[in-house]
């Protein structure tokens, strides 16, 4: 994977980073982990600017939360709650979950979406509650630009101060994405193990 994604940013440029980013948001398995410090060394080469670089892997970043974040606004919180009625140890979640889930994203909404930037995974499914507590767009995309911004300048500058030795932030990062994808599965065994229906109105 590492060579196809220096191979597209050493072809595409800033156009390239835009459109790993934006499939980095859709699909969770390609982590910006590996994209943006390739993209940080090739700034340090001159290859290309160390602004437009940050700039691009924000845009994508945040073009990419769109599908996940429609979806949740589409589907609507009163179908999900149907659906977790019915069908809720899949979700691991009851009725009376889902209301006080929503109820406390709808109140620290923009803080966990600015956070959940910063969290492999987590990043990109952070979206979908967003949509479903109905989130205002503007505060949604504004939390989640300032996330995915703060999170790109790190990886960025430390390709950037690395240089040809970026693949030690790829040995540092990826044991972290495996420790978060390996806790949300553990996290999701417990729940679904220990799930009960809604309790009766």
């Amino acid at each position: 994977m590492s060579e196809w994604i220096i191979g597209t940013i050493g072809e595409f440029g800033y156009l390239g980073i835009f459109l790993l980013m934006l499939l980095e948001s859709v699909f969770p398995p390609i982590p910006s982990e590996l994209i943006i410090p390739f993209a940080g060394f090739a700034a340090a080469r001159g290859d290309l600017d160390l602004f437009g670089v940050i700039a691009a892997a924000t845009l994508g970043a945040v073009v990419g939360m769109i599908p996940w974040y429609v979806a949740g606004r589409l589907f609507g919180l009163g179908r999900l709650r149907a659906l977790a009625n019915r069908f809720g140890r899949l979700f691991t979640l009851n009725g009376d979950q889902l209301d006080l889930a929503t109820a406390w994203f709808r109140r620290y909404g923009p803080a966990i979406v600015f956070f959940g930037r910063l969290l492999p995974i987590v990043r990109t499914l952070i979206s979908v509650p967003a949509g479903l507590a109905r989130m205002p767009a503007p505060l949604f995309f504004a939390a989640s630009a300032l996330g995915a911004l703060l999170w790109n300048a790190i990886l960025v500058g430390a390709g950037y101060v690395l240089n040809e030795h970026y693949d030690l932030v790829e040995a540092a990062l990826d044991p972290l994405t495996m420790l978060v994808l390996a806790a949300v599965v553990v996290l999701y065994i417990y729940r679904l193990i220990t799930w009960r229906p809604s309790r009766a109105r």
